[in-house]
């Protein structure tokens, strides 16, 4: 008989998106397999000592954070300084898809479409009319540093603008302002370590009560509709699933992400990638995985699998 993995279920941490992240962790607990795994669970807030100690032990990390001091490369670096798998990117893409900014440089650098966009500053003054002139309105404005849509407004007259950069800017010092884009709002998980494959596309349609795919949207039981496969034709299909494809390697991913892009005109505007997509059982992610014949438990299992098959390629240690 197989030896069970000791795999360190790590969720909950210190940001804004605490409660996204217990959620996703308690059904990720629930779901996995307790015949192959011994499964301990490890809250950043308090059990980072105790993480440190069990070293040793762990097979394998299902890290299940959301936003910064989760997603963003940190606890991915402790994890390879403590010589622990782990699923899904590591410290450079991580940080990487976590800036806004920075990902949309090596988007455009990849050759995918993207809002128009520009920057502002906290503490720099905002010329209003020229940011209209510019991108014309509505405008999305959003932190260039968070996930789950947190400090995100859709702006459809000047006169708000700079109450939505204010709500930005408390959740980081630069804000990004882009130009909206009125669609098809489409989402694309990828799988895979060396080869990549794109799973079925989800279709996004956020409730009339909600102005986009916001946190409440996101999260809230029924507030949005989501459709699996996506209603588009199969060239288009192929073309989102490549823009996902294009966007997990331009950002120096592995494992696996979800792709966020707008349909208009024939053309896939790239919004963002997650590098740990919500992962509860009616997740966008898992949804995705499970119209490709993947159950919840099965993908866990496919995304441990992926994150130790990493480790032994890239350790470089004795």
């Amino acid at each position: 008989m197989t030896a069970k993995k000791n795999i360190a279920l790590i969720f909950g941490g210190i940001s804004s998106e605490r409660d996204v992240s217990l959620n996703s962790g308690r059904q990720v607990f629930d779901a996995l397999d307790k015949s192959k795994y011994e499964v301990v669970i490890y809250d950043p807030q308090t059990d980072i000592p105790r993480l440190v100690n069990d070293a040793d032990k762990i097979d394998c990390a299902l890290i299940i954070l959301h936003g910064p001091y989760g997603e963003d490369g940190t606890v991915q670096g402790l994890l390879d300084l403590l010589d622990i798998p782990y699923q899904g990117a590591g410290v450079l893409g991580s940080a990487v898809a976590m800036n806004k900014l920075l990902s949309k440089h090596l988007y455009e650098r990849a050759g995918l479409l993207v809002p128009p966009y520009q920057l502002v500053r906290r503490g720099e003054a905002v010329d209003v009319s020229r940011i209209v002139e510019q991108l014309g309105l509505p405008v999305v404005v959003k932190p260039v540093e968070t996930g789950s849509s947190v400090g995100m407004s859709i702006v459809r007259q000047a006169g708000g603008l700079a109450a939505a950069i204010e709500k930005a800017l408390g959740h980081g010092v630069t804000a990004m302002i882009e130009a909206f884009i009125e669609g098809q709002e489409i989402t694309c998980g990828v799988l895979g370590n060396e080869t990549v494959e794109a799973l079925p596309l989800i279709e996004i349609i956020p409730g009339e009560n909600y102005e986009f795919f916001d946190y409440e949207a996101k999260y809230q039981p029924g507030a949005t509709e989501e459709i699996c496969p996506a209603r588009i034709d199969e060239s288009l299909t192929r073309k989102a699933q490549a823009c996902a494809i294009t966007a997990h390697k331009a950002l120096y991913l592995q494992g696996y992400s979800r792709t966020d892009m707008i349909l208009k005109d024939g053309d896939f505007h790239v919004l963002e990638t997650n590098t740990i997509p919500g992962m509860t059982a009616t997740s966008l992610y898992p949804q995705s995985a499970r119209a490709a014949g993947l159950s919840f438990s099965q993908l866990l299992d496919r995304l441990i699998e992926l994150g130790m098959a990493a480790r032994r390629r890239q350790s470089t240690r004795g």
